[in-house]
């Protein structure tokens, strides 16, 4: 499935291309596409490419010529085929949702009319996948939520939201990689490292890849959070051919 993109300038060293506004798995794959193959051409101008769930931002070393590279851009567009395969990675993603890491989960209950029970086989039964990498290093956004657990973001984020929270904001779900801000509402904690500097990639997962979370009682928890210390946990992943 091709689309009818908008080609917008930025500035005079970034131009955005945009698809139709909603979250969607062929936009997605379109997207990882359409971002590979302006990779390929190889243009050592382009110094950065971002996606989000409906954009890809271009980011040059210097000034172009928006008309100039827009139909630069189109053509290479147009060379875009959707018959390619694209290979992602499945990462099982433990989870405690015990009450010590879980603050929100007893008010989700309540507004939801849901038992703790089934919130936490809501949210672990269903494979997400990842749209982008953002708002914090390693803060993977996934689309995929069930319709059931959606609630709003809180109206009063709190100051404070430890490290692996796994939290719900809307209609969408996610874990935060470092200790921050936050008002999405916290379920329960991952003992996993979502971002490392040190490592090439830093975050695990891309674009594209999926997430499945694994619940885990509290002894396991601590357990993995240790080897994760020792770095000696290996995250479960199996490839998901196209």
């Amino acid at each position: 499935m091709k689309f009818q993109l908008e080609y917008k300038s930025y500035h005079d060293r970034a131009i955005i291309v945009e698809w139709p506004s909603k979250i969607d798995k062929y936009i997605l794959r379109d997207i990882i596409l359409f971002k590979a193959k302006i990779i390929s051409d190889n243009d050592s101008n382009r110094q950065e490419l971002r996606s989000a769930y409906n954009s890809l931002l271009i980011i040059y070393k210097e000034s172009v010529h928006f008309k100039a590279e827009k139909e630069a851009l189109i053509a290479i567009y147009s060379r875009v085929s959707t018959e390619t395969s694209l290979n992602s990675r499945l990462w099982k993603i433990p989870v405690c949702y015990e009450e010590h890491f879980a603050l929100d989960l007893q008010y989700i209950s309540n507004a939801k009319e849901l038992s703790i029970e089934a919130i936490i086989k809501k949210h672990s039964e269903v494979v997400y996948t990842v749209y982008f990498i953002g708002f914090l290093p390693g803060f993977l956004y996934l689309g995929g939520l069930d319709e059931d657990l959606e609630i709003p973001r809180k109206s009063t984020p709190r100051l404070k939201i430890e490290k692996g929270a796994v939290a719900i904001g809307g209609n969408q779900t996610g874990v935060y990689p470092i200790e921050s801000p936050g008002g999405w509402n916290v379920i329960g904690n991952s003992p996993i490292q979502f971002f490392n500097a040190k490592n090439n990639p830093p975050c695990f997962a891309k674009t594209g890849d999926q997430i499945q979370f694994v619940p885990v009682k509290v002894n396991t928890y601590n357990k993995i959070k240790s080897q994760v210390e020792n770095n000696t946990y290996i995250i479960e992943s199996e490839m998901i051919y196209d």
